[in-house]
């Protein structure tokens, strides 16, 4: 598909009706919190599992999400998504949210399915925001991630150099189409907030700004000085040379949402790294052409056969 917006955007209309079969769990966290699951049917626990995690106010119904669990069933393998905080549709009751550094919900769920499953193996693919607490997760666990095999796609590894970016490409367009599902998310929180924001639904209403929103909401509610200490202390990119894990990372250098800074080199990574730089896919894309009127996911190949290679499967 030509054109770095194309591949980035089209995605989303080729599957009209697309649906994948999911039970939803919740299991609480450690904070008294909730965390709500999207669990692959029919299940397969005789397989190994996947654990998906979506980009930014990205949840079940996402293309990339819902195409990728069918696409690791079809592959044999078990899949479930763990929406991030606030994304599932229901407020969560602790006034923290989530963000592209926060990695303790997808520890937590680890644990948690370690302590469910035993020895069953598990594995993890994480997309652009997803992709980088992922990636940030496996640097900073190292040899005790918890998982067999791991898979990174469009992750923003610099967080501040993207955002300029994200303000700019495709004139703002998609600044603010994030910006309005960002706004409408954390509007729904704002009632429990008032204590540990300094932020009305005015306000709230007003930015119209990524960094603004950052600065002003991201930043101050999960302790951080302001938007470029959040992105510096976020950024999965220092620990990338720390992954021991098997990891498969994607990117494409057209990326309209990424700077080139996000992109890793080979010398970013460790040996435990399979990086995979394509020069056209957008973000999130990677399709192409399959017969007259049809299309092919890639990335739905692509990962499925990283899994399998390290997960035993044929």
């Amino acid at each position: 598909m030509p054109g770095r917006h194309l591949q980035t955007i089209l995605p989303r209309y080729f599957r009209p009706g697309f649906k994948v079969a999911y039970h939803r769990e919740v299991i609480t966290t450690e904070d008294d919190d909730f965390l709500d699951l999207a669990w692959a049917q029919p299940a397969q626990p005789d397989k190994p599992l996947v654990i998906i995690l979506h980009g930014l106010e990205g949840n079940i119904d996402s293309f990339y999400a819902k195409g990728m669990m069918k696409a690791l069933q079809q592959s044999g393998l078990d899949a479930v998504l763990m929406h991030f905080r606030n994304c599932s549709g229901e407020v969560n009751r602790q006034p923290r949210a989530y963000h592209s550094g926060e990695t303790e919900d997808l520890g937590f769920l680890i644990r948690t399915l370690q302590q469910r499953f035993g020895q069953r193996p598990l594995a993890a693919v994480g997309f652009s925001l997803g992709g980088n607490v992922l990636a940030k997760y496996l640097g900073e666990q190292g040899e005790k991630s918890g998982l067999s095999a791991a898979a990174v796609v469009s992750a923003p590894h610099d967080l501040s150099s993207s955002c300029q970016v994200i303000r700019k490409s495709l004139g703002k367009i998609y600044q603010h189409y994030l910006l309005g599902r960002m706004k409408k998310s954390m509007a729904r929180k704002l009632p429990q907030l008032q204590d540990t924001l300094a932020l009305n639904e005015q306000q709230l209403r007003n930015i119209n700004d990524l960094w603004d929103f950052d600065n002003q909401v991201t930043a101050p509610l999960h302790g951080f000085t302001d938007a470029e200490d959040y992105y510096l202390k976020s950024s999965a990119k220092p620990y990338l040379k720390r992954i021991a894990t098997p990891t498969l990372i994607i990117h494409a250098e057209d990326d309209p949402m990424l700077a080139p800074e996000a992109v890793p080199r080979p010398e970013d990574v460790s040996h435990a790294v399979d990086l995979r730089v394509s020069k056209r896919g957008g973000h999130v894309g990677f399709i192409s052409n399959k017969g007259l009127f049809g299309v092919e996911f890639w990335l739905e190949k692509a990962v499925p056969e990283f899994f399998a290679k390290h997960l035993g499967q044929s």
